[in-house]
C-alpha cells in the first residue's frame, strides 16, 4: 500500500487502509503524520491526525502546537486519563522536531538541495468482529512513495529502494526497536481502540441499514448496464453481489469501493453489463450487519405519469369551474346591492330619516517521526 504525497490526500490512504466493501465488521485505530519541507499558508510544517473507524477524533499541527479533540465522545478520556491531552501534545511536539531533522537527512540521502518534499508515517491496528487482533501497519513514505515498513511477524524492515536500505541497516542493528513497535500494534493500540469504541459506542457501534435501488443505463452494441446502489449504511462493511438465476456473478461487473458520506454513513455501488433481453433474470443482493436478511433488488420500470397528469387536469378544471361560479355569485350580489340602494335613496325612516347603508365585505384568504502517541504508557 502506498502513502500519498500531500496532507490533503491522507484520506485517500485512509480509504485504502479501511479496505473494500466486503468482509465482516471490524474496527480500526489509525494515526497519520506528515511533515513538509516548505510549509505555506494552509499547509503546516507538521500535522498528526488520529482516526477510529475512519472518523477523525484528534488533530495536532505545527501552527496550534496542541492536540485538539475532533469529536465530542473523545472528551470522555479525561475521566480515565486526566493528563491525556497534555501528554499527547508533548509527544507530538517532540515528533515535530524529529520529522524536521528526518527531512534534512533524507534530502542528503537523495542528493536534493531544495524543493518541496514530504515525510509521512502511518501506523494502526485492527480489531476483528470476534475480538481478535487483525492487521497491523507501521510504515513510512518519502515524497509520496513507499520508503520503509515493518514486517511485525519477522521483526524486520522492508526497504523500498537503495536509500531506504541505509535506514533498514541502522534500525536492524537494534532488534528491540522493531519489537517495541510490534508490542505497540498488538497490545497498546488494541487496548486504546477498545477504549475509543467504548467512549464513542453511540456513534461507532451503531448499525444503520442500507437503502438500495437499481438503475439502468443504455450502452453500445445492444447492451445495457444495471447499477446496484446502496447508501446510508453504517458500519462500512457491506457485501454487494449481482446474481443471475441464483448464481453469483463476477465477470462483467464493475465494483466501486465503499465511500463515506458527509453524515458519517457510507455508500457503495456495483454495476454489471447485460443483454437487455435477460434483464428480468438479474437480482442484486445487499448484505449488511444491520439487516436480518439481505436486500434483493431488481430493476423496476418507472411508474407511468398518466394518472398524475389526469389528476392535474381534473384539478385545474375544478379550479376554473369554481372561479366562474364565484364570479357569477359576486356579480349577482353587487346587482342586488345597487338595487337596494336605489330603492331607499331620498326616502326617510321612522327613526329619523337616516339613509340605510349596504355594507359589502370582500372575501379574503391568508395564504500524525518515530512514534505515534503511545497512549497509556
Amino acid at each position: 500500500m502506498r502513502l500519498l504525497g500531500a496532507p490533503a490526500l491522507l484520506l485517500g490512504a485512509l480509504a485504502l487502509l479501511l479496505g473494500g466493501c466486503e468482509g465482516s465488521s471490524s474496527h480500526t485505530l489509525m494515526y497519520f503524520h506528515t511533515a513538509v519541507s516548505e510549509p505555506n499558508q494552509g499547509l503546516p510544517q507538521f500535522i498528526a491526525v488520529g482516526y477510529v473507524d475512519g472518523q477523525l477524533f484528534s488533530q495536532y499541527d505545527s501552527i496550534t502546537r496542541r492536540v485538539q479533540p475532533r469529536v465530542p465522545w473523545i472528551k470522555k478520556v479525561d475521566e480515565d486519563v486526566p493528563q491525556y491531552w497534555d501528554r499527547d501534545t508533548q509527544i507530538c511536539q517532540n515528533n515535530e522536531e524529529v520529522y524536521r531533522v528526518s527531512l534534512q537527512i533524507l534530502r542528503r540521502y537523495y542528493n536534493q538541495s531544495g524543493g518541496f518534499h514530504t515525510w509521512q508515517f502511518m501506523c494502526g491496528c485492527e480489531l476483528r468482529e470476534d475480538g481478535s487482533p487483525g492487521r497491523g501497519h507501521w510504515q513510512y513514505a518519502y515524497d509520496g512513495r513507499d520508503y520503509i515498513a515493518l514486517d511485525k511477524e519477522t521483526l524486520t524492515w522492508t526497504a523500498a529502494d537503495l536509500k531506504a536500505q541505509i535506514t533498514k541497516e541502522k534500525w536492524e542493528k537494534d532488534p528491540a526497536f522493531a519489537q517495541r513497535q510490534k508490542e505497540y500494534l498488538e497490545e497498546i493500540c488494541i487496548e486504546w481502540l477498545q477504549r475509543h469504541l467504548e467512549y464513542g459506542k453511540e456513534s461507532l457501534l451503531r448499525r444503520d441499514p442500507p437503502v438500495g435501488k437499481v438503475t439502468r443505463k443504455e450502452g453500445y452494441d445492444d447492451r445495457e448496464t444495471l447499477v446496484c446502489q446502496a447508501y446510508g449504511f453504517y458500519p462500512k462493511e457491506i457485501d454487494v453481489t449481482w446474481r443471475k438465476e441464483g448464481e453469483v456473478l463476477q465477470e462483467g461487473t464493475f465494483h466501486r469501493s465503499v465511500a463515506p458520506n458527509p453524515d458519517g454513513t457510507y455508500h457503495a455501488w456495483l454495476s454489471i453489463e447485460i443483454d437487455p433481453k435477460e434483464r428480468n433474470w438479474y437480482r442484486c443482493h445487499v448484505d449488511h450487519a444491520s439487516l436480518g436478511e439481505p436486500l434483493v433488488l431488481a430493476w423496476e420500470a418507472p411508474a407511468s405519469n398518466l394518472g398524475l397528469l389526469i389528476g392535474c387536469v381534473i384539478a385545474a378544471l375544478l379550479l376554473i369551474v369554481a372561479g366562474i361560479a364565484g364570479g357569477w355569485f359576486y356579480t349577482k350580489k353587487r346587482q342586488e346591492g345597487y338595487r337596494a340602494a336605489s330603492t331607499n335613496e331620498g326616502g326617510s325612516s321612522s327613526s329619523g330619516g337616516e339613509k340605510p347603508q349596504v355594507v359589502y365585505r370582500a372575501a379574503s384568504t391568508d395564504s500524525v517521526v518515530v512514534h505515534p502517541p503511545e497512549e497509556g504508557e
